[in-house]
């Protein structure tokens, strides 16, 4: 059984109103198991046997949409994906004036579209990508006002994205299921 990290997209956000316990029934599929949330905000640890991650991603979704009525993008990651994308961190020193999150991505960003975003870069406003993740450095306390939104970069990448501060994307990794 693979463990994974289901980071769902505009939970508890926008009226959009789901109970963790809720959640966690609506998420008892077949096959998955040892469901835990973490905070109010679309973060889910489970088991299940499946390894294509699309397909799992697809099965939670529509029973996430056939539940709530609205349509929740599921960005699943494993725990060993979890450990690189804490290891891997290039913001691992940085003022303390600053915070870091993390956005997950749908998929891999092209390139050419990174590089535009590159230019766009301020002293206080910093980001970097990594494979599916985008880590975004800003003052503490100002993500809601930067203009590296989780939907500035959905809209300038193409593709769908879900942001956890840094604390968040750690107490994830903490919360293996044994």
């Amino acid at each position: 059984m693979t463990q994974y990290v289901a980071f769902l997209r505009a939970i508890n956000v926008g009226g959009r109103m789901v109970k963790m316990e809720d959640l966690k029934k609506i998420l008892a599929l077949p096959g998955i198991k040892n469901i835990g949330t973490y905070i109010q905000s679309g973060n889910v640890v489970f088991h299940s046997p499946e390894t294509d991650r699309d397909t799992l991603a697809k099965k939670i979704e529509a029973k996430l949409h056939k539940s709530l009525g609205f349509e929740v993008k599921t960005l699943l990651r494993t725990i060993p994906e979890m450990e690189a994308i804490v290891k891997k961190n290039p913001f691992q020193k940085h003022a303390e004036d600053m915070a870091l999150h993390v956005s997950f991505l749908s998929e891999r960003a092209d390139d050419k579209l990174i590089e535009q975003l590159l230019a766009l870069q301020t002293e206080f406003e910093q980001f970097r990508f990594m494979d599916t993740e985008a880590y975004i450095l800003v003052r503490k306390g100002a993500y809601g006002e930067t203009k590296f939104s989780n939907t500035f970069l959905e809209k300038k990448l193409k593709l769908y994205a879900t942001t956890r501060n840094w604390a968040t994307v750690n107490k994830m990794l903490e919360y293996k299921i044994t």
